[in-house]
């Protein structure tokens, strides 16, 4: 059996829950059998990615053994005399890799998670953003849409209804916009909305949820331990990402200052760039099956934060067939703490047969492989334009520490 061929497809959801594009690759072996994947988060257009992932595939992959997946992943890693961490390499390899281990599935007859040491767990607790409950194409509240990211007491609501839905856990993040400029320091406004908002959904939620903070890594040092000393008492399960992902060292000085454990790594790849967080105090990480160099790199990150005493909160803000995948290595993980999860009938349409959720738990996947295939029809129906946005954009204007007046404007 030998990887003979890649398609690429590319779809824009139409709420923007999730990123503005996916790109799905599906690759076929000599014999006939085809898996699929999802690279997640390119800093490129769609268009560009494609190109990538077909050029890869053809320099480094055509013609091997889907067995062989260490020498794949060494060949991609070393790639242009590079052999380093590389954002969009990885999401290239992740998504690719992610196919391969369908293919192997397939190929044996069983699930993915029974190739990567066994179902460890008999189900995954599960958490969700507060989103609203009709957005426009970049995800936001419509104009008559009560603001759960920027309203207090309208995310408390919205808490209570994922509540009902069966979620044990849910994330917020008020503290946006987010500038290009990295660390910056949060206005009086932003913290107190930020500390008002977790307020009021603890309050709501009582003991029956946890709170995730998230921050999207845009605050100094200094602003992230102002903020973090107002969240206390409210008890979050974690806060994310506190500083910019370059910043390591002070993402540590904000490990040691405050009582909430420090989450990251949606925004890393492969194990050198996770065990530098892991160095630095962080004790759950987020690897992104999409990006972090696929399950098999990913089942080493995990393997690595067990020697930490650390868990691994897999990051899907994505499509539906990298959710699958993380959800089949998180059946396998000891260290595994919690999975991110959207539920949309965008993300269900997209595939043939959708995951199984219920009262906030996944459960296994049926069937040999991943068990999810790309529903062509509805990726055809929602077509990537050439050119066309990022995956996920920050803003592209530097603010100060007195911003609230533009921080509404912007946001």
């Amino acid at each position: 059996m030998r990887l003979e061929e890649i398609r690429t497809y590319t779809t824009v959801p139409p709420t923007g829950v999730g990123g503005s594009f996916w790109v799905f690759v599906e690759v076929e072996t000599d014999d006939g059998i085809t898996g699929v994947g999802e690279c997640y988060g390119i800093p490129f257009s769609a268009d560009v990615a494609t190109s990538m992932i077909a050029d890869t595939f053809e320099r480094y992959i055509v013609g091997a053994d889907p067995h062989h997946l260490e020498t794949l992943f060494r060949r991609v890693y070393s790639a242009g005399f590079t052999q380093r961490p590389d954002i969009s390499m990885m999401g290239v390899f992740s998504g690719i890799e992610m196919a391969i281990w369908d293919i192997l599935g397939k190929a044996h007859g069983v699930p993915v998670y029974e190739l990567l040491g066994g179902k460890f767990h008999d189900r995954l607790r599960t958490y969700s953003y507060l989103y609203p409950t009709e957005t426009d194409a970049a995800g936001n509240s419509l104009p008559n849409e009560p603001d759960v990211y920027h309203d207090g007491d309208a995310a408390a609501e919205s808490a209570l209804r994922f509540l009902e839905m069966g979620f044990t856990a849910i994330k917020i993040d008020p503290t946006g916009p987010y500038s290009f400029q990295g660390g910056r320091e949060l206005s009086l406004a932003e913290l107190h909305r930020a500390e008002y908002a977790t307020r009021r959904i603890r309050e709501a939620v009582g003991d029956q949820a946890d709170i995730l903070f998230g921050t999207h890594g845009q605050m100094t040092t200094a602003s992230a331990i102002r903020l973090a000393q107002r969240l206390e008492p409210y008890d979050p399960l974690w806060f994310e990402e506190p500083c910019p992902p370059d910043q390591v060292d002070a993402i540590g000085a904000v490990v040691a200052a405050t009582t909430i454990p420090v989450s990251a790594g949606e925004r890393v790849t492969t194990r050198k760039e996770f065990y530098e967080l892991l160095k630095a105090g962080v004790r759950i990480l987020q690897p992104n099956v999409g990006r972090s160099g696929g399950l098999w790199e990913t089942k080493k990150i995990a393997a690595l934060a067990e020697l930490f005493n650390a868990q691994i909160a897999p990051h899907i803000y994505c499509g539906p067939i990298a959710h699958a995948a993380a959800t089949h290595l998180g059946f396998t993980l000891p260290n595994f703490l919690i999975l991110e999860t959207i539920l949309s009938d965008f993300h269900d349409s997209i595939v043939a047969k959708a995951l199984v959720w219920e009262a906030g738990y996944m459960s296994a996947p049926k069937g040999p492989g991943l068990g999810v295939e790309l529903n062509h029809e509805a990726l055809s129906a929602h077509p990537y334009s050439t050119g066309g946005r990022l995956h996920l954009e920050m803003t592209q204007t530097a603010l100060g520490s007195n911003n609230s007046r533009l921080a509404r404007e912007l946001d």
